[in-house]
């Protein structure tokens, strides 16, 4: 449904994003991480049509994106930085929205108001940065959007609300094949609700993965010998190793049951799988490439 091939994006001399291919089914959630200047938020751009790209092909249903109206009224962009008229109420915004989106559902915008719980007469100027960012799921979710772009979407939320809103995500997404794109730093939140991730660096993309796939593919061992055998190591692709007394904290890549193979053979006191995050595969695979963090605490 939604296909870049080879975008590249740059600004005044600054490639932003450099031949950046992917590909997101219709109904999945898309979950994008990466370092700080990664190109995360220029990416989300180019899918909703506000930046063109200067290479390669930005496509939603087989359709160009940019300048495509027809494309956009089915489409929410969510920004990291809201903005709402000067002075607008949320029952004026959503006169606002009723106009601008052709699917536009008055019926899920009054249900809606029992679920954040906000007048509707309050100028969105005066409330908080939370209560904001509910004001702006409200518009979003009523506009019966096809897809959904989000740029740090739980920002200011308390847990509570970050909870409903994930189950409102979810729901559109069961019942209508909503597609969504977040782009965010809270990988807890990803993990909870994403099927697919790609991390982002430098503008380029470093993985591609179903999230199941990611993390069947990195595992997170403990283990502990009688004596260290020297060639156990080179045997499997580590991507961090920390000795812990007479215990080795092991990060590596590959198939569980090879790894685990390999270290048996050479009879280990101890030998546990560990529980890995998406969080910590995050910080691993991008140490692998050079951005690391020295002294990581699992």
């Amino acid at each position: 449904m939604i296909v870049t091939k080879n975008v590249s994006k740059s600004f005044e001399g600054f490639e932003a994003l450099k031949n950046v291919s992917l590909s997101v089914e219709r109904g999945s959630i898309y979950g994008l991480v990466g370092s700080n200047g990664a190109g995360k938020t220029t990416l989300l751009k180019l899918l909703s049509g506000i930046y063109k790209q200067d290479s390669g092909e930005v496509y939603i249903d087989n359709n160009e994106v940019y300048e495509n109206i027809d494309i956009k009224s089915d489409m929410i962009f969510m920004p990291d930085t809201l903005y709402f008229f000067a002075q607008y109420t949320i029952k004026e915004m959503a006169k606002f929205y009723k106009r601008i989106y052709k699917n536009w559902n008055e019926e899920r915008f009054e249900k809606l108001e029992e679920v954040f719980n906000i007048n509707i007469n309050k100028r969105i100027s005066s409330l908080s940065k939370g209560m904001q960012r509910q004001v702006a799921f409200w518009l979003s979710l009523s506009t019966m959007p096809k897809i959904m772009i989000l740029d740090e979407p739980v920002d200011g939320l308390d847990p509570v609300m970050r909870k409903k809103i994930k189950n409102l995500i979810i729901q559109d997404v069961a019942e209508r094949e909503m597609t969504v794109f977040i782009s965010s730093h809270n990988l807890r939140e990803l993990e909870d609700i994403c099927d697919h991730i790609g991390i982002l660096h430098k503008g380029s993309m470093v993985i591609q993965k179903d999230l199941d796939d990611l993390k069947s593919d990195i595992h997170k061992i403990q283990v502990a010998f009688n004596k260290m055998p020297k060639d156990t190591l080179e045997e499997i692709d580590i991507l961090y190793n920390e000795e812990r007394g007479s215990i080795v904290l092991l990060i590596v890549r590959g198939k569980k049951e090879t790894i685990i193979s390999n270290l048996e053979k050479y009879d280990p006191k101890i030998l546990d799988i560990l529980p890995l995050t998406l969080e910590e595969i995050f910080i691993y695979e991008m140490g692998g490439i050079g951005y690391e963090i020295e002294n990581i605490i699992v």
